[in-house]
């Protein structure tokens, strides 16, 4: 079992205008991990963030990059993101047609590889492939947006795959994403999650970026 708990900060509610002061601002706050949501307006309903957009925040900071590919066609994606800079390269179950090959090629490519499964995805899926990933990602909203409700239905999920973790010796990090907030994030950790992905709870808190990161950190003591 990893040994900590992370905080993953998700540049979808940053202002890109400012995306290096803002990445520094959250790296000196303490933020463990960068997250990148990238999007193709086809798997979910909303345009995001290209390979490009990994390069200025490799440019920026040594801190792991931590991809969420939420497209239709990973696999061709995937040596772009690695070139730009990605640490972890994730993928959705639902948009791998040989999920144990694509796991490969991500390693192959000198990442870590994970999965996604979203709300409504059944955990068994992952099960089979769970040797081959550094993470498992849940959904607790249904991807495309940032600011969405958190879905307390998918901890009973959380639990259930930190069960089948701690039984094996291969290391897993289990991440949450969605509605991550100073209300939930405790019952993400209570369930079993170790990386938490928030966007607006850091990225919009009023107090700024900082104040965002320890409220969410606070929550983990």
């Amino acid at each position: 079992m990893p040994p900590t708990f992370l905080i993953s900060a998700s540049i979808l509610s940053a202002d890109l205008s400012r995306l290096g002061e803002q990445i520094h601002e959250a790296e000196e706050a303490g933020t463990d991990w960068i997250h990148v949501d990238v999007m193709d307006g086809r798997f979910v309903p909303n345009l995001t963030m290209g390979p490009v957009i990994v390069e200025a925040c490799r440019k920026v900071t040594s801190l792991p990059l931590d991809v969420h590919l939420m497209v239709e066609s990973p696999d061709i994606l995937l040596p772009a993101f690695a070139k730009a800079g990605a640490s972890i390269l994730t993928v959705h179950v639902e948009t791998c047609h040989h999920l144990h090959r694509t796991l490969q090629t991500i390693h192959e490519l000198g990442c870590q590889a994970g999965v996604v499964l979203n709300p409504a995805t059944p955990i068994e899926l992952v099960l089979p492939i769970l040797s081959m990933v550094d993470l498992v990602l849940m959904m607790s909203v249904n991807p495309g947006y940032s600011g969405q409700s958190f879905m307390p239905e998918v901890l009973e999920k959380v639990s259930t795959l930190r069960r089948e973790v701690d039984e094996m010796d291969h290391p897993i990090w289990i991440e949450i994403d969605g509605g991550i907030n100073a209300q939930t994030i405790p019952l993400a950790r209570k369930a079993g999650a170790d990386v938490f992905v928030a966007a607006s709870a850091i990225f919009e808190h009023p107090e700024g970026i900082a104040a965002g990161i320890q409220l969410l950190r606070a929550q983990l003591i």
